[in-house]
């Protein structure tokens, strides 16, 4: 980032899964992509194909940053042969993979509360700092986030989850630490991030 604001980043999050829909806790839980979430990932490579055309970007030559997870590289696949690329290609960072919710993985938001009340009251009242039982707060995933948004040099795509991009809406679009961890944040959709703002398309 060379002390300035970082280049334009063209960020998608994964398509849905049937945990989305269920609203299941994912976390780090390798739950597949479903039909609709396999055409929301082929919509915002479409997207993705009419926003590089209009910038004058040859989509050969820009980075492919993914997380590691099976619904991000079943996504950044997918969105390749829409920029009629060859599926396989991107980089694959640790960093971008989505906190995990510990033990609350696999429960929907009824189940946390019925199991944990006092917990899931203390989730409501500090998203960005509350870090569920074995899990990974917002804080903490913007700590591990820093030294990935740091070395960013140069316009790329960038494959990953819901929790990140509200990370990154408040490391580089200033959202403020309440607002950013409800922000809504879209499937089928490009979440751009240039010059310390975001806007989707």
């Amino acid at each position: 980032m060379a002390g300035g604001a970082p280049p334009r980043l063209y960020f998608v999050r994964h398509g849905e899964t049937d945990w989305n829909v269920e609203g299941r806790l994912q976390g780090r839980q390798d739950v597949p992509l479903n039909a609709l979430g396999r055409e929301q990932a082929a919509r915002a490579g479409r997207t993705l194909r009419k926003l590089l055309a209009s910038a004058g970007i040859v989509p050969e030559r820009l980075t492919f940053q993914c997380s590691p997870l099976g619904r991000t590289r079943e996504t950044l696949e997918i969105l390749r042969r829409e920029l009629g690329l060859p599926p396989a290609g991107g980089e694959f960072d640790a960093r971008l993979v989505e906190f995990t919710f510990g033990r609350w993985e696999g429960l929907t938001w009824p189940e946390v509360c019925a199991a944990d009340p006092e917990l899931a009251l203390a989730r409501e009242a500090d998203k960005w700092n509350f870090t569920p039982p074995g899990g990974e707060s917002y804080a903490d995933m913007a700590e591990r986030l820093t030294p990935w948004l740091d070395a960013q040099d140069r316009t790329s795509i960038v494959i990953s989850h819901g929790g990140v991009a509200r990370a990154l809406m408040h490391m580089i679009g200033g959202l403020s630490l309440e607002r950013a961890p409800t922000a809504d944040i879209w499937q089928g959709r490009v979440l751009v991030f240039s010059k310390g703002r975001f806007d989707w398309i």
